[in-house]
């Protein structure tokens, strides 16, 4: 059923990279209310992705483990100011703030459970989360039809006025000119990472390509220490912008790279979206649910399987290693900083190998 709205609460209280794939389904509310108020509920410092993107009227924060003064705050900011909000999840405090913010509700709810009953109860239009077989793009653009409004598939990527300057600033050579390549190495959790071995040897790989290496990151203590360790091994003219550039700048970096090769992080997701040849190296992490989203891709089916190494329009993804791949855990210890097995064993030649078919290509 269509429904009417001048005012609306999208909650996306997620990760960064979570946060670049719901804007597909904020662009297609923009299309079909181009009128209304449309805001954006996120975390705090998790909204980096949506700067300048013109379809969302105001970004609103919250923590991740809000007190109770900055619930009331919230829920003052919130409280029935809006004729429709939508759970791009269906969790208890999303679906809680949807219930506050708007008489009318959609969203994300769970496989039917009893203590899950109040979801389904107030909560009129509502498609079950699929955590196995439906991509995250997909799962949001569900929430789409459920309005009858048309799926728009296209990922926004941040854009700013000073992205180019920003860049200038931080790359000691001409960039516009001179063929590179950008780096990610280190995802948040331990579970996602590939071996400091191995990225040297892409590195020196690459470097015998006539190509420069230019290392993306941020700036967390560890992740800046696993860099410096890094850059005293890789080409001595490798270039570390890790910490210095705001999103939106490192997707006009991309846009200009020859290839990014990347693990299960928030800047393999925007490399897919800028359109770069992207290599990304996977273990644990299923691909129906969570692979980059190729650029140009508008099917209502993943576009990966779950299994094996596959390309499809300007992304490879590459699996690590074992038939237990993908096994959907955190690690083989089954927490955030256990290592995968699957990646810590992935060999450099099939990485070099892989990015090597990619930089051939037209």
């Amino acid at each position: 059923m269509s429904v009417s709205a001048s005012r609306i609460l999208l909650i996306a209280t997620r990760q960064i990279g979570d946060v670049l794939l719901v804007t597909p389904l904020l662009r297609s509310l923009r299309r079909a209310y181009p009128n209304a108020v449309i805001d954006v509920l996120v975390y705090a410092n998790k909204g980096g992705m949506l700067v300048g993107n013109p379809d969302y009227s105001e970004l609103i924060s919250v923590s991740e483990h809000p007190r109770a003064s900055e619930y009331f705050r919230l829920l003052s900011r919130i409280f029935r100011r809006y004729d429709l909000a939508i759970s791009t999840l269906a969790g208890d405090r999303p679906l809680a703030y949807a219930l506050l913010a708007a008489p009318v509700r959609v969203a994300l709810v769970p496989a039917p459970r009893w203590q899950d009953a109040w979801k389904r109860a107030f909560i009129q239009y509502k498609t079950t989360f699929d955590n196995l077989y439906t991509h995250t793009v997909t799962q949001n653009l569900k929430l789409a039809d459920l309005l009858e409004i048309p799926r728009c598939y296209e990922m926004v990527v941040p854009t700013h006025s000073d992205d180019e300057l920003s860049v200038d600033q931080a790359l000691p050579f001409a960039w516009r000119e001179q063929a590179f390549v950008v780096l990610h190495l280190l995802p948040m959790w331990q579970y996602k990472r590939w071996t400091l071995e191995g990225w040297t040897a892409l590195a020196q790989a690459l470097h015998a390509q006539n190509l420069r290496v230019v290392l993306t990151g941020g700036n967390a203590p560890v992740e800046q220490d696993f860099l410096r360790q890094a850059l005293a091994v890789f080409p001595e003219n490798t270039v570390n912008v890790a910490g210095k550039l705001a999103f939106s700048a490192v997707a006009k970096l991309l846009k200009a790279a020859k290839l990014y090769v990347g693990p299960d992080t928030a800047v393999t997701h925007l490399a897919a979206a800028v359109g770069v040849k992207t290599l990304a190296l996977y273990g644990p992490t299923n691909p129906l649910k969570w692979s980059p989203y190729p650029q140009g891709y508008a099917r209502n089916y993943p576009p990966f399987e779950h299994k094996g190494t596959q390309h499809v329009g300007n992304i490879l993804l590459l699996q690590g290693e074992g038939d237990c791949v993908p096994c959907h855990e955190e690690g083989c210890d089954r927490h955030k900083q256990s290592d995968s097995r699957c990646l810590q064993e992935l060999a450099a030649a099939r990485v070099i190998a892989a990015a090597l078919e990619l930089l051939s290509e037209p």
